[in-house]
């Protein structure tokens, strides 16, 4: 009896979804506008947003100018964003924003824009074109809505951008580090690059790492300079020790920092009187 009524039930419920199916393909294939935004929201509504989207594309623009039309741009952006197109979904936003900038939805419509680049932001060492452009959106949205129930979110996720931004800034100051041990235009590289980044991103987590990046380079331009040469450079390479110790006196990079300064120390030992 149970298999029999579980059976009734599977059957129902095929049945039910045939025939929502064939009701979808007729409202899709005729021309009543009405029947399709019914359709579309009745679809929207029920989280079903692939067939809510299709109808809603093909509806958006007879709506253009009318009543309805601010309400079914913003459901056809958001199915875009609900399938995780997020190209589309930053787009359609854009083009919502633009068109209803009075709009009751104009808040959620900014936040989901902007979180729609900050979905397409890749992996720090790609491009990052989208990242810049979901920071610019997500600061225009915190500085614009303060009070808005996204606003801690917003926040978050642009923390999160800059700090990948930051981590790809920085790794182009450790490769020229690394590369340049026994290369001098590349460590004269990555000593401006060390500045560079600590100028751009005075607050960076980065920031300490990027100070010890900056004597290491500098300790082994000195070191491989000629004598004549060594004095100065040594001298630049102590008050590098001196800033990141002033800055971090505890530094996760104290004994390497240490082992430095002994080898500029030793060697301005060694050099003689008349090269000092």
């Amino acid at each position: 009896m149970f298999l029999k009524k579980r059976h009734l039930f599977s059957f129902a419920i095929i049945a039910l979804t045939f025939t929502s199916c064939s009701e979808y393909q007729k409202v899709l294939k005729n021309d009543d506008v009405k029947a399709k935004y019914d359709m579309a929201e009745k679809f929207y509504n029920e989280k079903d947003f692939k067939r809510s989207n299709r109808l809603f594309e093909q509806i958006a623009p007879k709506y253009i100018g009318k009543p309805q039309g601010e309400r079914v741009m913003f459901f056809f952006a958001n199915t875009f964003f609900q399938r995780k197109d997020y190209n589309m979904a930053g787009y359609q936003f854009e083009r919502f924003i633009k068109s209803y900038s009075k709009s009751d939805k104009i808040q959620e419509a900014s936040f989901l824009g902007a979180k729609s680049y900050y979905m397409l932001s890749p992996n720090y060492s790609l491009d990052q074109t989208d990242t810049d452009k979901a920071l610019l959106k997500l600061q225009n949205f915190i500085n614009e809505y303060q009070d808005s129930e996204f606003f801690a979110e917003a926040n978050v996720m642009a923390k999160e951008l800059t700090t990948k931004k930051e981590k790809k800034a920085f790794a182009i100051v450790k490769q020229y580090n690394k590369l340049g041990e026994f290369n001098f235009e590349l460590l004269k590289s990555a000593v401006a690059a060390s500045d560079n980044f600590i100028s751009d991103y005075p607050g960076s987590i980065f920031k300490e790492e990027a100070l010890y990046v900056k004597l290491d380079a500098l300790t082994h331009m000195a070191l491989n300079s000629f004598e004549s040469l060594k004095t100065n450079r040594l001298g630049n390479a102590k008050l590098a020790y001196d800033v990141l110790k002033k800055k971090f006196p505890e530094s996760k990079f104290s004994k390497e920092a240490d082992n430095l300064l002994k080898k500029i120390d030793k060697e301005l030992k060694r050099l003689p009187e008349e090269a000092k």
